[in-house]
């Protein structure tokens, strides 16, 4: 095998690595963990979004495990029609990102 397939290859192998380590979580796995008080409630989660762009609607929501953390995903439309990727730990809230979609 020659260097360049052996690198193609190697690089296939970290990128699949790294997609395995995340993975959506369905609704009974998600109420599960809130009612085990291991994460938030959707409902404080959202709110919680809704917080950092007042008045906007919230389009798309998605819960994942990435690594064996939580993380809540949240789509936002704000007033003015910009859309917002935002982030939290689903375990405690904490916003991991907020930026403007492009």
């Amino acid at each position: 095998m020659n260097r360049l397939t052996a690198f193609f290859i190697a690089t296939f192998m970290a990128f699949g690595t790294g997609l395995a380590h995340a993975r959506d979580l369905n609704a009974d796995e998600a109420r599960k963990l809130r009612d085990a008080g291991t994460i938030l409630s959707f409902e404080k989660l959202n709110a919680a979004a809704l917080a950092e762009h007042p008045g906007a609607t919230l389009t798309e929501t998605e819960l994942e495990e990435e690594y064996g953390k939580y993380i809540y995903q949240v789509d936002l439309r704000d007033m003015e029609g910009i859309e917002w990727d935002l982030e939290f730990n689903a375990t405690n809230g904490t916003v991991l990102k907020n930026h403007q979609d492009r």
